[in-house]
């Protein structure tokens, strides 16, 4: 199985935000899904239908838009070292559980804030992206409720407030 995973590079990202390369719609497509966490086979699923595949990410590639990234999968695949790191050179190697649960919170998050809070959800989502363990997605939960509770009032944000404690694995008070 493939396990390759890409990224946006700095051309990429700016190329999201500003389109200044004029990138064409549907590589734009492909480019808007890649983030640094997905395998190559679940993005190119995602644009089938647009009638992309490898080549389409082989182009994003060689113009600079994505660079084959290292990944939680890649990572958690490789084989154990012989002798024991030293604490130094310790790398935390989240396992498929954590990885699992990133990915449901991040999913969460970006499902719901363009939903629910909308252009004013732009900055949170920014941080959303930048997150890069379960801890950090957890500290963006008092945020998010609060920008739900603006936009959308007590009863959504309560609801979305279970769901992501759910996620989080955040028990209610008794």
């Amino acid at each position: 199985m493939n396990t390759s995973i890409y990224d946006k590079t700095a051309k990429g990202k700016e190329e999201i935000a500003t389109r200044k390369y004029q990138l064409a719609p549907r590589l734009r497509a492909l480019l808007v899904l890649i983030d640094g966490r997905r395998a190559q086979e679940e993005l190119l699923r995602n644009v089938a239908g647009l009638g992309l595949g490898a080549s389409a990410l082989a182009e994003l590639v060689e113009h600079g838009y994505v660079v084959l990234a290292t990944s939680y999968s890649s990572l958690a695949d490789q084989p154990a070292p012989a002798e024991p790191p030293s604490a130094e050179a310790a790398v935390q190697i989240p396992e498929p559980a954590q990885i699992a649960q990133f990915q449901s919170i991040y999913d969460f998050y970006n499902k719901t804030i363009k939903s629910t809070i909308g252009l004013r959800g732009f900055t949170l989502q920014l941080k959303v992206e930048k997150a890069s363990s379960v801890a950090e997605l957890r500290d963006l939960r008092h945020p998010y409720i609060e920008a739900v509770q603006k936009a959308r009032g007590s009863e959504t944000a309560a609801a979305l407030a279970r769901q992501l404690d759910q996620l989080l694995g955040i028990t209610p008070p008794a």
